[in-house]
């Protein structure tokens, strides 16, 4: 079949068009894609440089009454033009009637399946070289006051990271030294001399000013309570905090017109710590005035880690030791389980590693998750509780559960029937001069021995009250451990997990 002339050069344009309209539309596609990348806050783009100046950013509010809408509007008619960002975990509703001017943003934390995840990226957002965390009801009464704040932050860059300037409000700015042990799930807070300015942590209502990108460079930089998660991480970064002589003034005190909005605002800071603290892997706060409030496991809960695998709980490989909510319960159980048995005439000693913590700590070791007990097996009837435990689980009037242990012919009494934290009893009896028993772990202290180790029994200081031990309790100790076990501290099973330093 022949192509005429006519027939070819229709082919070619056809061709040709078809070309064109492919281009055109990949052409479109990319304008199309540019135009979105340029136009969504959560755009793939690369951020730009910071530029100078600074960032209003409110994230602390509740939706059911708050004056942001005030807020924003004092700081900018102070500056028309300084970018104002209002952060909030969802749509606020209702919603909040603010300015309609291009550098006042609000920014949606929660991400949003249609969107990508950079649109819920603060740094996005905040584009200048530092950001000052206002919260809610504050006024800006002169354009100075944020002026000066960035002044003082400037001339005490190597000395101080952040500069507050207190709010007026019905309790005064507090100067607060912080003190954050992760090992130890710990937070302790002790007052700064009254004299002092600089401090690691504030109590109280306070605009703060700080680097963009030091904000940013915190793993939770806006968890909620906003000064209480900052300066958590700040204080493991040993930054400072001082405490300037200007001030903010309120748009409205108190900030909630009703009790019964200042309720549920209470119950919100209430779960906001707690969630807070739960994030961090907080379980105690000691407040300035000695005061303790404690976030981890009671005898209404399971305890705060799960079954233990090759003597090694799974807190050590976070580089922690035991939480101190679970240290507490067992110094606990192991006093009520002691008296009992001292009540009882039942003859008890400190065991293994629990002896070893009272040689070492006068405590349970602050890495050990149970405490065990020596007892005499002869000895066993005279305790009602001991021999009921031979026919099933009890639980006695205090709630502790007393039990036949699975793994073998011992005996274990649990903190609660939720929270399994435990002391186990070991019976022994002489045999040939030696304390045997009939259940042997594959432990290292797990040993017989000289039965005038018990002979007699002595007092040591252990966890808060005095506990029977062996006598020459360190030949004792070196007999089941080694050697120099007392003076060279190690975790369980080294060859999983050996002891790191304590930063």
């Amino acid at each position: 079949m022949r192509i005429t002339f006519c027939q070819g050069v229709l082919a070619i344009a056809i061709t040709l068009n078809l070309l064109i309209l492919y281009y055109i539309l990949r052409l479109q596609q990319r304008v199309l894609r540019r135009h979105r990348d340029h136009t969504q806050p959560g755009s793939r783009q690369q951020l730009a440089p910071l530029k100078p100046g600074m960032t209003i950013l409110i994230r602390e509010f509740e939706d059911f009454e708050n004056y942001v809408p005030d807020v924003v509007r004092s700081f900018i008619r102070q500056n028309p033009e300084v970018p104002v960002v209002v952060a909030a975990d969802h749509l606020p509703y209702p919603p909040m009637v603010l300015p309609s001017t291009p550098n006042v943003k609000v920014l949606i934390l929660k991400p949003a399946p249609d969107q990508p995840a950079s649109a819920s990226r603060p740094e996005v957002y905040v584009r200048t070289e530092y950001v000052a965390l206002v919260p809610d009801g504050v006024k800006a009464d002169a354009t100075f006051q944020l002026e000066r704040m960035l002044e003082e932050l400037k001339a005490g860059q190597g000395k101080v990271e952040m500069v507050a300037a207190p709010v007026h409000s019905l309790a005064p700015l507090q100067c607060l030294n912080l003190k954050v042990s992760l090992r130890r799930w710990t937070a302790e807070y002790t007052a700064a001399p009254p004299s002092s300015k600089v401090c690691t942590a504030l109590r109280g209502e306070a605009v703060l000013l700080l680097h963009t990108k030091d904000l940013f460079n915190l793993s939770m930089p806006l968890a909620k309570p906003l000064l209480t998660s900052l300066f958590i991480q700040t204080s493991l970064r040993e930054w400072a905090v001082r405490i300037l002589d200007i001030s903010f003034s309120a748009v409205h005190r108190p900030l909630f017109t009703s009790s019964h909005n200042q309720w549920k605002a209470d119950n919100l800071a209430k779960a906001s710590h707690l969630q807070l603290f739960q994030d961090f892997g907080i379980k105690r706060v000691i407040l300035e005035d000695g005061k303790e409030q404690w976030f981890g496991c009671s005898k209404e809960t399971p305890r705060c880690f799960g079954t233990i695998h090759d003597d090694t709980p799974e807190y050590l490989y976070q580089n922690r030791w035991t939480p101190p909510c679970c240290l507490r319960a067992l110094r606990e159980t192991a006093k009520y389980v002691i008296n009992v048995l001292e009540t009882s005439g039942v003859r008890y000693w400190l065991e293994g590693g629990t002896l070893l913590g009272a040689a070492r700590h006068q405590d349970i070791i602050p890495w050990d998750y149970d405490v065990d007990l020596g007892i005499y097996l002869e000895d066993i009837p005279n305790c009602e509780l001991l021999r009921n435990a031979d026919s099933g689980s009890v639980v006695d009037e205090r709630g502790f559960v007393w039990e036949k242990a699975i793994e073998g012919d011992f005996y274990r009494v649990q903190f609660s029937e939720h929270n399994h934290l435990h002391v186990d009893l070991w019976p022994f009896y002489p045999k040939n001069g030696l304390m045997t028993k009939d259940t042997w772990m594959d432990h290292r202290q797990d040993v017989e021995f000289p039965e005038h180790f018990l002979k007699p029994l002595v007092p040591i200081p252990f966890a808060g009250f005095l506990a029977l031990a062996p006598n020459d309790y360190r030949s004792f100790l070196e007999l089941k451990f080694g050697e120099g076990v007392i003076e060279n501290p190690e975790y369980p099973n080294p060859a999983l997990k050996r002891m790191e330093k304590e930063h």
